[in-house]
C-alpha cells in the first residue's frame, strides 16, 4: 500500500502565501513523478505543477511565476509554495505521484487526501 498525507491549507487573503507539503510511504520501489493537482467547485481536476525524477518541471499557465514546486526524492515528499495568491486559485489540492511498488511490475498513480486552499478577495 501507498499513502500521502498533504499539509498546510487554509484560508489566506488575496496577495498572500501558502505552502502546501505531501509526504509519501509504503511499499514504493521507486518514484518516478511527483506533482499537484486541483479541483475548484463543479470543474474538473486540472495539473498544477508536475515533477519528473530528472527534474523537469511542468506548470500550468495559471500559476507560472507565482507557484513554485520542490522535492525531496529520497524522502518521498514534495511542496508547492505558492505565492500571490488570487481567489481563483480557491480549491482542493491534491498530490500525486508516480511510482512502482515494491513487487509490481507497473506503474500507478498515487493520491492525497486533498487539502482546502481559499482565497478570499
Amino acid at each position: 500500500q501507498v499513502q500521502l498525507v498533504e499539509s498546510g491549507g487554509g484560508l489566506v487573503q488575496a496577495g498572500g502565501s501558502l505552502r502546501l507539503s505531501c509526504v509519501a510511504s509504503g511499499s514504493i520501489f521507486m518514484i518516478n513523478a511527483m506533482g499537484w493537482y486541483r479541483q475548484r467547485l463543479g470543474k474538473q481536476r486540472e495539473l498544477v505543477a508536475n515533477r519528473i525524477r530528472d527534474g523537469s518541471i511542468t506548470y500550468a499557465d495559471s500559476v507560472k511565476g507565482r507557484f513554485t514546486i520542490s522535492a525531496d526524492n529520497a524522502n518521498n515528499t514534495v511542496w508547492l509554495q505558492m505565492n500571490s495568491l488570487k481567489p481563483e486559485d480557491t480549491a482542493v489540492y491534491y498530490c500525486v505521484i508516480e511510482a512502482k511498488q515494491l513487487g509490481l511490475f507497473d506503474w500507478d498513480d498515487y493520491w492525497g487526501q486533498g487539502t482546502q486552499v481559499t482565497v478570499s478577495s
